[in-house]
């Protein structure tokens, strides 16, 4: 056994509290390739209609075909496009529009204003969505919040019913931590309180493939609820169960001016008959 002299220091190991190891365990972690980081998280208040569509589901090879009946283009757009050169999407054949209001019980979008009064000045038919976080407030409150802040509805026929936007959370688990069972309860929550509130049933926006991994492809609102359903290649594919038809179907995220294009599944008078209930 080593003897240490008098008037000599041990030299000690250093000591590392749990805190320091759980640290230096996350730094690893952060270095590691393809792990993930704080960074690649979005700030709370951004996501927009259709965020994660390629991510999950990818991108097709092209423009729609075969589309056998008139369809209508549409844009639909948020706080990510700035203020929106009307002018330009009008004259180019755009007809409608959807305007984010609102996400969770904690966001407005700041471009409100010259998005939903812009559309309606050039002449299109506009409505507004809201961006569903369900695992921080109720689909009751969500509604209300979106309702209070731009969501609600008029008989103008200019004016879209409000839309649903459920989908991929950009902030964490896909499904919010929610099991099938609870989506659904929260999304019927949501379209419940948006019909009290406005007398009009909520378009639901969605994809597919995220319908059937959260809701357990759940077909109990087809019959009320409107589908806009997101899916970005030649032909719109399988809908989610409950739904014969769609919509209206956001085809591209990568469309002239603002990127997030749609058809609706009719011509512009069937548009004004939706804006009219």
């Amino acid at each position: 056994m080593p003897v240490h002299r008098s008037g000599t220091t041990a030299r000690r190991r250093p000591h590392l509290s749990a805190a320091g190891v759980l640290l230096a365990a996350l730094s690893l972690l952060f270095t590691l390739p393809g792990a993930a980081s704080a960074s690649d998280i979005p700030e709370r208040g951004t996501a927009r209609m259709g965020q994660g569509v390629i991510a999950h589901d990818g991108r097709g090879g092209g423009a729609p075909t075969g589309t056998r009946a008139v369809q209508t283009e549409g844009v639909d757009v948020s706080g990510h496009q700035g203020d929106v050169a009307w002018s330009t999407l009008w004259n180019s054949g755009v007809k409608w529009a959807y305007v984010k209001a609102t996400e969770g019980t904690y966001y407005k979008n700041t471009y409100f204003t010259q998005q939903y009064n812009g559309s309606y000045d050039v002449g299109m038919i506009r409505g507004t969505y809201h961006f569903a976080t369900p695992d921080t407030t109720s689909g009751a409150a969500q509604a209300n919040y979106f309702v209070d802040n731009g969501g609600g509805w008029s008989r103008d026929g200019r004016t879209l019913p409000g839309v649903l936007d459920i989908e991929w959370n950009p902030y964490g688990a896909q499904c919010y931590g929610k099991t099938q069972a609870g989506m659904v309860a929260w999304i019927r929550d949501f379209v419940n309180t948006y019909k009290a509130r406005t007398g009009r049933d909520a378009v639901i926006y969605t994809a597919t493939s995220w319908w059937k991994d959260c809701t357990g492809n759940n077909a109990g609102f087809g019959a009320t609820n409107p589908l806009w359903v997101a899916r970005y290649n030649t032909t719109v594919g399988e809908l989610p169960a409950g739904w014969g038809y769609y919509t209206i179907w956001q085809y591209t995220s990568s469309g002239p001016t603002v990127g997030d294009h749609n058809h609706f599944n009719g011509a512009l008078d069937r548009v004004v008959a939706l804006a009219n209930g």
